[in-house]
């Protein structure tokens, strides 16, 4: 499946320099997809030389033309969406219909970032001085190296690349070893779509080795992760050394609560989408249930039946509502924090092993739990997967205050039919982004990111761009 893709560099699609290549998994069947392009650290400085040689053109290339082959790339995509999903579904897992939501979703952010090309606005200040001119404008920041995880990996990709382009950039694209297709696929369109050689470099192959020469490099100049905190603070000690620009969006423990004046059945309808989309695989998943105790049981009865109700099966199924998980790994860390949840006193309501029927994939039920506490591993560790602790609360502060009892802080959600405590949690809540009565956070013409230690700077919205643009102000005296 990958041979005709490689490493992206200078316009092209080339094999490794040492011709290596690594396997990329099936994760429902388990079976071989193919043989991907590991990129030696020759490729790397190729892709360094080629992204630093395409800056000098695509900094020059107008903002009206950076727009129309963004949007270009944006179309196409949306015209090849059955073929993106089905790469994405192959790789990660998850549905067919969820794939192309996410495909529809990266086309939305290219869409987005070609309108905010042509809308890189500078400013006049009024002088103190008679005779001079005070101007701020913006520059491209320079080589970006964007990193990129599997779970999301075409937004993810899309938000990294697209960005970059629109603020006159070029970039270096590091998939995951997981779901280098989907991405590869993608490059290719905008080649495709006419973007210049070595504006876009692609590098397939070992995340810890790519990344750090990357970083380490003088030709970078920002870089854009999306992973866990524990890779994060990794990146953001390399970068240091460089003073390089970093946007991180990191790890999530997002809490879920719900309100005595709720209305429960829409409450437990935006809990299952939002908890087991990508099979709870998401950085903004709900993992913590904060349900008030007069709605408790009401809540956990209607989210147990729903649940069972979810079809698990291959992602290629059109009737698969909830697929394997990504990868062995992952799997078990799954069954490894079930187990401990068990013996730390936690009741399995619905769930809590590998379904039957299933001899080949990675495929784990959707697990949920009552008689669980704050202290408890679970509510501390990301699940990353498809487990749901219930716990419940009396009053508006308590809740408050222990949904905010975390070192991580990217996204919440609310359910109230209150706009007195829709305001109030939205405003208290120590998290990037709140979701109240929705279940849907991530959009592309919102600023998304997190606070405390799930990282800082945004993507998305009109803030983005910002974070790939150099502030220049000059003082200008009109008389020589």
């Amino acid at each position: 499946m990958y041979e005709k893709f490689g490493q992206f560099i200078d316009g092209k699609w080339l094999p490794s320099s040492t011709g290596e290549t690594y396997e990329v998994i099936n994760p429902a069947t388990e079976e071989i997809l193919g043989k991907a392009s590991k990129a030696s650290p020759a490729d790397v400085d190729k892709a360094l030389n080629s992204a630093q040689k395409g800056l000098q053109v695509w900094r020059k290339t107008a903002p009206w033309q950076r727009a129309y082959i963004i949007r270009k790339i944006a179309d196409k995509m949306r015209e090849k969406i059955d073929l993106l999903a089905k790469w994405m579904t192959l790789e990660v897992g998850k549905p067919l219909a969820e794939a192309k939501g996410e495909i529809g979703g990266a086309a939305d952010i290219f869409e987005w970032n070609a309108e905010e090309t042509k809308r890189i606005y500078g400013q006049t200040v009024e002088s103190r001085f008679e005779e001079t001119r005070v101007h701020v404008y913006y520059q491209p920041v320079g080589v970006v190296a964007a990193l990129t995880p599997w779970n999301f990996p075409a937004v993810l990709s899309a938000r990294k690349i697209s960005t970059a382009l629109a603020a006159g950039c070029s970039v270096i694209i590091k998939p995951d070893v997981i779901t280098p297709g989907v991405v590869m696929e993608m490059v290719d369109i905008c080649r495709e779509c006419g973007v210049p050689p070595g504006v876009i470099n692609l590098l397939s192959g070992d995340p810890p080795s790519i990344a750090q020469q990357l970083i380490s490099s003088d030709i970078v100049k920002k870089i854009s992760i999306t992973g866990s905190s524990r890779v994060g603070k990794l990146i953001l000690k390399q970068a240091a050394d460089k003073v390089q620009r970093v946007t991180m969006e990191l790890s999530g423990h997002s809490p879920f609560i719900v309100f005595e004046d709720a209305d429960i059945k829409k409450a437990t309808d935006i809990a299952i989408a939002a908890k087991f989309r990508n099979n709870g695989q998401v950085c903004i998943s709900p993992n913590r249930f904060y349900i008030h105790e007069s709605k408790k049981s009401e809540f956990i009865s209607l989210f147990v039946d729903k649940t069972k109700k979810l079809k698990i099966g291959n992602g290629m199924d059109a009737d698969t509502q909830l697929g394997p998980l990504t990868t062995e790994k992952r799997l078990n860390e799954v069954e490894e924090l079930v187990e401990k949840t068990k013996k730390e006193g936690g009741k399995v309501l619905f769930g809590g092993k590998r379904p039957a029927g299933f001899n080949k994939g990675f495929f784990y039920e959707p697990t949920i739990f009552d008689n669980v506490n704050d202290d408890f591993t679970i509510m501390k560790q990301e699940p990353f997967g498809p487990l749901v602790p219930m716990l419940s609360f009396k009053s508006f502060d308590e809740v408050i205050e222990r949904a905010n009892n975390h070192e991580l802080g990217l996204c919440s959600y609310v359910c109230t039919n209150s706009m007195e405590k829709a305001h109030l949690a939205s405003e208290q809540l120590e998290t990037g982004s709140v979701a109240v009565n929705t279940g849907v956070v991530a959009i592309a013409e919102a600023p998304f990111g997190g606070i405390k230690q799930s990282g800082y700077g945004r993507e998305g919205g009109s803030n983005a761009i910002k974070d790939y643009l150099n502030v220049k102000y000059t003082h200008l005296g009109i008389k020589g």
